[in-house]
């Protein structure tokens, strides 16, 4: 105590789901998606609503598959608890506390239900990092020292490496993987579009399964921490419990989605490359293929002549 005040500092929070580099990745792609739209007027035909569909479509995937790695919602658990507030105080207050699982670390939510109680506001949120250029008992004991609210060091403390949970180190390993295997998803998703710009588009199939297959991969890796043990975070009566977040399952839709545009453009690849080539536009007309004169000019000095 400082003279009967307990030690809460003001300091930088950070959001449990979007934060600063989620949404940079996000203006670059809108920036992408608006410099097309603004050419796509130029396009005649239909070949413009084939050159909207597959720009949209890829974009979508290419945002995801960046996004998700700065997203802190792969892991999500809420619990509503009566719990002490501070260290060495007998008060307690009705809050829900949150836990939001990311590739880069974990936050830990707190707030007040009330909000404004024990003449304090109680609206918390604590990133607590443990990639592998992060020391995460650092970040917790710097918590401890800042005089953080008991439940957020209570949950956090959970994933030090002191704790008998063990639960960091499979955590870590498993997001660690799980963010190599996007990015290799998104090196395959660049070339996929090379692909396509060129006339090789059965090949560009491929690097969509490709791309399908690492970013299954990324969720089977993530999904290894699921066979460890997983200490039980108790608030009393009440237990905070965790499932998987919706960066989890959009990352599970864009991947099943690479696989079936995969598969369509290699069947249609093998069983109709006519409506392939038009739906890319590289199918030649056969107008302009075997494109008659229907008109011929001849200059009349020559025919005077009988030439």
């Amino acid at each position: 105590l400082f003279d009967g005040i307990y030690p809460f500092y003001l300091q930088q929070r950070k959001v449990s789901v979007f934060d600063v580099s989620t949404i940079i990745v996000i203006v670059v792609f809108l920036t992408l998606t608006c410099s097309f739209l603004l050419i796509i007027p130029g396009i005649r035909g239909r070949a413009r609503s084939y050159w909207t569909l597959r720009v949209l479509l890829s974009l979508v995937v290419g945002v995801v598959i960046v996004a998700v790695q700065f997203t802190g919602d792969w892991e999500t658990g809420w619990v509503k608890a009566n719990t002490s507030y501070k260290s060495f105080s007998r008060a307690m207050v009705n809050a829900d506390i949150g836990l939001h699982v990311g590739l880069a670390g974990v936050n830990v939510t707190l707030m007040g239900n009330p909000v404004n109680q024990i003449n304090e506001t109680i609206n918390y949120n604590e990133h607590f990092a443990w990639s592998f250029d992060a020391d995460y008992d650092h970040i917790y004991s710097e918590g401890l020292e800042r005089g953080l609210p008991s439940p957020i060091l209570y949950v956090a403390e959970k994933f030090t490496t002191q704790s008998p949970c063990g639960m960091l180190r499979q955590y870590r390993i498993s997001s660690h993987y799980a963010s190599a295997t996007l990015w290799v998803a998104f090196c395959t998703w660049l070339i996929s579009n090379m692909l396509f710009s060129m006339p090789v588009l059965v090949y560009g199939g491929y690097m969509l399964l490709v791309t399908g297959a690492f970013m299954i991969f990324s969720l089977l890796s993530f999904s290894t921490v699921r066979n460890s043990l997983m200490c039980p975070i108790q608030f009393g009566t009440a237990t905070l419990r965790i499932g998987y977040g919706g960066s989890f399952w959009l990352t599970l839709a864009i991947g099943l989605l690479c696989f079936v545009a995969g598969i369509t453009v290699v069947s249609l690849h093998y069983f109709n490359l006519d409506l392939l080539k038009t739906f890319f536009d590289l199918r030649e007309e056969k107008a302009e293929e075997y494109q008659e004169m229907t008109e011929v000019y001849v200059n009349p000095h020559f025919v005077n002549k009988g030439l």
